[in-house]
């Protein structure tokens, strides 16, 4: 149990998630970035999803196809069984981890610049996000607790990465929750939250997802008959669960937010958006990629 000031008491809900919006594309535009690929590469891994799974998977160990679908959901098994466990044969986690923190440091180098890096507001940043980070707990949260084993690089660029990610994660296994409690499976929550306009377009959800077009127009089709969506894109019914799946995720991943207490959080939803801007203006996102500024 965090304990909490006045001010937290009464941080307001749509902080929430402005804050998680702000944040995201300081961990995320490591997936889009050249140097991935590259740096994945170098340690014999393929490019694209078979870097991404091991990236993100590495720091769970060497685990096999199913926990990796468990865990990150809305993608097709197929797409992972096809690279998962396969890459653990050609990197092991170890090496994995290591070439993510590194490419977390030349992407963000690269995109923001020294000016910015070396900056008292990204120190700043990098301090309340670690701070925030520490309200995180582990309970029903796996990805997230994989992540938290792993040490603080003990440097302002790389904690700011590391403490970007630990939220992002933990947020997200909190969002499979709200989604397992709405009753949508991976792909159906892929394709309402595509119908949203918000995050991916529905062809790159598709593409980077691994999903037929065989998959993608019968899940269709069964959201259609629960109502959900309809030529018109969500219906009313399906904008009510897409809303409650959002405030309980909210909800979910409130405490970090809550520990730092609203004035705090305001100035991290400041200052991590200007840099977000900065990341997307400087080409961190390819066409059809929304980012989360």
């Amino acid at each position: 149990m965090v304990s909490v000031d006045q001010s937290a008491h009464a941080l307001d809900p749509a902080l929430v998630a402005r804050a998680h919006r702000a944040v995201e594309p300081l961990h995320s535009h490591v997936y889009f970035a050249p140097e991935h690929d590259d740096g994945f590469s170098a340690i014999g891994l393929k490019p694209g999803r078979m870097s991404y799974f091991a990236g993100r998977a590495a720091p769970m160990g060497a685990v096999g196809a199913g926990v990796v679908t468990a865990t990150f959901y809305n993608f097709s098994p197929s797409l992972v069984a096809h690279m998962i466990p396969r890459a653990w044969s050609l990197a092991g986690p170890d090496q994995v981890i290591e070439v993510r923190f590194e490419t977390a440091r030349a992407t963000l180098t690269r995109l923001l610049g020294p000016e910015v890096i070396d900056s008292a507001e990204f120190a700043e940043l990098a301090g309340l996000l670690r701070q925030a980070c520490s309200a995180l707990t582990p309970e029903g949260r796996p990805l997230y607790a994989a992540h938290a084993d792993l040490p603080w690089p003990g440097e302002p660029l790389l904690d700011l990465w590391h403490a970007a990610t630990l939220l992002r994660e933990h947020r997200g296994d909190g969002h499979i929750a709200a989604l397992l409690h709405a009753d949508l499976n991976g792909l159906e929550a892929l394709i309402t939250h595509t119908t949203t306009g918000r995050g991916f377009t529905p062809a790159a959800a598709q593409a980077t997802r691994g999903w037929s077009d065989e998959e993608w127009a019968a899940e269709t089709a069964a959201l259609v008959e629960r109502g959900l969506i309809d030529d018109g894109g969500l219906t009313a019914a399906g904008k009510d669960l897409r809303a409650r799946v959002e405030a309980e995720t909210d909800v979910l991943s409130a405490d970090p937010w809550l520990a730092l207490g609203a004035g705090p959080t305001a100035r991290v939803v400041e200052l991590a958006k200007g840099m977000a801007r900065r990341l997307v203006a400087n080409g961190a996102y390819p066409p059809g990629i929304l980012a989360g500024t």
